[in-house]
């Protein structure tokens, strides 16, 4: 009786160790859907300079434990960049001290999850200078110059 408690002792601890780690993972997954808006509607949603949908729109985005960022284009209007916003996974506490859960939490990105689920984006119009039109450009080869003239 004694040998085969030992056995249970012997597989258990293991099982319960295995189980007991990279919990964030196994619980609450490695992506988070997040939705985008912007004013005006249209503009491209870029994560890590691929295009992933065009606003109004939501997208799974992989969890990391480095700064994710978006960029938002639209022609005619400033690109805005934003860092998504992120705080730690508190089901990670889980792994306890088994470091094998957290090393897989980290590599995974459960470690951390997207705290901001939806971002509205205003755009601003592009700002022109008078450099895009100007009034009157003089060329003197002779002094290798450029003179540009801008009306205000």
């Amino acid at each position: 009786m004694l040998f085969n408690m030992k056995h249970k002792i012997l597989f258990l601890a293991p099982t319960i160790t295995f189980l007991m780690s990279s919990c964030a993972t196994i619980l609450t997954g490695t992506r988070d859907t997040i939705r985008f808006d912007s004013n005006p509607k249209g503009a491209i949603v870029y994560l890590d300079g691929l295009e992933v949908c065009k606003t109004p729109c939501s997208t799974s985005v992989k969890r990391s434990i480095s700064e994710k960022f978006a960029e938002i284009k639209l022609d005619g209007y400033e690109t805005r960049v934003i860092t998504l916003d992120r705080k730690f996974n508190a089901v990670s506490i889980i792994n306890l001290t088994g470091i094998l859960g957290w090393v897989i939490d980290a590599a995974t990105g459960a470690l951390m999850k997207y705290d901001r689920k939806s971002y509205d984006i205003k755009l601003d119009k592009e700002k022109r200078t008078s450099l895009n039109n100007p009034a009157k450009i003089e060329i003197n080869t002779n002094k290798k110059t450029v003179d540009v003239y801008v009306s205000e």
